[in-house]
């Protein structure tokens, strides 16, 4: 299993947490599998009525989806398979409220889960950043789930910067992508906490909240989406010309961390 789930009764509140830590907790077949068919059983789970989302381990809360995965394309230029499309909880019906708590690195796919929670807690040593343009490859969804959550500036910036930079849990708390920053090791406590107290208001109250502050930007995102297909079928490069890119990657250097 790629998850690790742990449910406080009590509390109301489910603890999920991506359990890849050898490989950044980057997301393969399996995971984005697991990950939708956990949303969709939380859905009927009236034990749960608030979560927290992390990654295992300080190193990283997401990188992606996993470079070694195998991902079947159908033979049709008019079909493209993006197995992180499934994998938020949005994605799969799921309007209890979700809070990502991140530690170390959130990257590039990671914004498939980051875009779909209600709110972002982070560690001060928390970076974002979103490596698509430095290994040719068109940032599309994640750019588009991050402009719901940053002055589109902000993430022009990030995602054309690639790898050169990244973002700093401070800088990303003054352009609101996170809500609260905490020393290294508490975000998920801090986010606990929050969750417990949503968890106490009436659930029914709470799922509408989220259903109305989403559909506050959801027209927008859907239109947006429907572009991505074609801009990333136009703009990517060979994928044998991107795992060279991969392959060559650090030898720019440092990132610079803002």
């Amino acid at each position: 299993m790629a998850l690790r789930i742990e449910r406080e009764a009590a509390a109301g509140v489910a603890l999920v947490t991506l359990d890849r830590p050898a490989r950044l907790n980057a997301i393969d077949l399996e995971t984005a599998a697991e990950l939708a068919a956990l949303w969709q059983e939380l859905r009927y789970d009236e034990n749960v009525r608030a979560a927290v989302l992390t990654g295992a381990g300080t190193r990283a809360f997401c990188t992606g989806i996993d470079r070694a995965a195998t991902v079947p394309q159908p033979p049709s230029p008019y079909a493209v398979d993006d197995p992180l499309l499934r994998i938020g909880p949005k994605a799969n019906d799921l309007w209890k409220p979700v809070i990502a708590a991140v530690e170390g690195m959130a990257c590039g796919g990671a914004f498939y889960l980051l875009g779909e929670a209600e709110f972002v807690v982070a560690s001060r040593e928390a970076t974002f950043f979103d490596p698509h343009t430095t290994y040719g490859m068109v940032s599309a969804y994640e750019a588009i789930a991050m402009a719901q959550r940053m002055p589109c500036g902000e993430v022009a910036r990030m995602s054309l910067m690639g790898t050169a930079e990244r973002l700093s849990a401070e800088r990303a708390y003054a352009v609101g992508l996170v809500s609260e920053v905490t020393e290294p090791g508490g975000a998920v406590a801090a986010a606990l906490r929050s969750a417990a107290v949503i968890a106490g208001h009436p659930t029914d109250a709470v799922q509408g909240t989220v259903r109305a502050v989403w559909s506050a930007k959801e027209a927008a995102r859907t239109q947006a989406m429907a572009h991505a297909p074609a801009l990333i079928a136009l703009g990517n490069l060979p994928p044998d010309r991107q795992a060279e890119l991969f392959g060559a990657r650090g030898a720019s250097g440092e990132p610079r961390v803002r």
